[in-house]
């Protein structure tokens, strides 16, 4: 069976509006640290916390966001949430210091309307179209990130930084205008699968599996968030101009995306997403050990690309494993505990990985992240590998 026309547009409005967003916070990554020192009151530490601050407000607000769109309405708050990106970006384009780029950055994650948007898909399809539907969002989920990555530094070597942040709010501008395209939402559609309840709160912090899947996304985050802390600026040290940047991340970002499809196929087939996890966390590893021993750029860009061949396999993989794991009645919050996770680890990664390269040694950085996955490797041992019944439930 296949998305009726419905289900169509709004996919499609949806999946722009999702890519815009994540577009918006993430095409910084690769340049912020290394543009940013341009701003008054910049340094490793300042420009860390302007990096990694955005997850903090995202996961203070995700789940009071979940809940008001239940009792408001969904449209509304995402167009609450559009409105206060659009004014971080513009604070952050205006920026003259680093103080000012903190806040304009913490105020894009607080539009923090991931779930609600999940919610309204949820609210717009069919339960027979709807797991297919959440993969088409996942998959631009991924793609953002990677076209975010590669398209960041040949916009900021153009326009500079803030001219890119000039840019992600003309990003916030579609969104508006991709909202106010969207089609009515079908009358009593709202399920429970997409809701955050707080009075399954307590039996989802008491799943011991819920926990550290959604430990295993923080660690994620905190370790890629913490490397990129430090990466423009060792690239650029190992010979790289500003503007060759873009060249570095496009082939790395690809190969990265291309190469989790194998693990991705055999974690499903035969039901061994935990193994495969496991091998991502040290590949992640032996990539960051890499980034610590090597001085060249090129070497680098090939430990870049191993790093996110374990860390795109890891950023899909986790959510659906997750969603398996618990009913469809407790689902919702479960995603909400674990989104709350995912961006907390960004925020410490960029404010622990900040406050690490201060004294512009890469090594306590790499250190950090190779504890923080082998710390996650251990704890994988804890987690049950999928049985064929929760497969066919989910």
């Amino acid at each position: 069976m296949a998305f009726n026309k419905l289900e169509t547009r709004a996919l499609t409005g949806l999946a722009v509006l999702y890519a815009s967003r994540m577009m918006g916070l993430f095409m910084v990554f690769p340049i912020l640290t290394l543009y940013g020192y341009s701003l008054t009151g910049a340094n490793a530490q300042t420009l860390g916390m302007a990096l990694g601050i955005y997850g903090l407000t995202q996961a203070l607000l995700q789940i009071p966001f979940g809940a008001a769109s239940d009792r408001f309405g969904r449209k509304k708050l995402i167009f609450i949430g559009l409105l206060i990106f659009l004014a971080g970006s513009l604070m952050a384009a205006l920026a003259s210091n680093v103080y000012q780029l903190i806040i304009g950055r913490a105020l894009q994650g607080a539009g923090a309307i991931s779930s609600v948007i999940l919610a309204l898909l949820a609210d717009y399809t069919r339960e027979s179209q709807r797991s297919k539907a959440m993969a088409v969002i996942g998959a631009v989920i991924g793609g953002s990130f990677v076209v975010a990555v590669v398209l960041g530094p040949f916009i900021a070597g153009w326009v500079g930084l803030n001219g890119l942040f000039w840019f992600i709010a003309a990003l916030a501008l579609i969104g508006l205008l991709v909202l106010a395209l969207l089609p009515e939402v079908p009358e009593n559609s709202a399920p429970n699968e997409r809701r955050i309840r707080r009075d399954l709160l307590s039996s989802v912090f008491a799943n011991r599996e819920v926990m550290l899947l959604s430990l295993g996304i923080g660690m994620l985050h905190l370790t890629m968030t913490a490397l990129f802390v430090a990466l423009p600026n060792i690239l650029v040290a190992y010979g790289l101009t500003e503007n060759q940047l873009g060249a570095v991340y496009a082939p790395t970002m690809l190969l990265g995306f291309i190469g989790m499809i194998p693990l991705m196929i055999k974690a499903e087939r035969g039901l061994l997403h935990v193994r495969y996890l496991r091998l991502a966390a040290l590949l992640a590893v032996a990539a960051l050990l890499i980034i610590g021993l090597v001085a060249h750029a090129w070497l680098v860009a090939v430990a870049l690309m191993i790093f996110f061949i374990g860390f795109n396999f890891s950023e899909a993989s986790l959510p659906s494993l997750l969603s398996r794991k618990v009913g469809v009645e407790s689902r919702g919050t479960a995603m909400g505990v674990f989104s709350t996770c995912q961006f907390l680890g960004a925020a410490v990664g960029g404010i622990a990985g900040g406050w690490l390269f201060s004294t512009g040694s890469l090594w306590p950085l790499v250190m950090m992240g190779v504890v923080v996955q082998m710390i996650w490797v251990l704890l994988l041992s804890a987690v049950e590998p999928l049985a064929e019944q929760e497969v066919t439930a989910a």
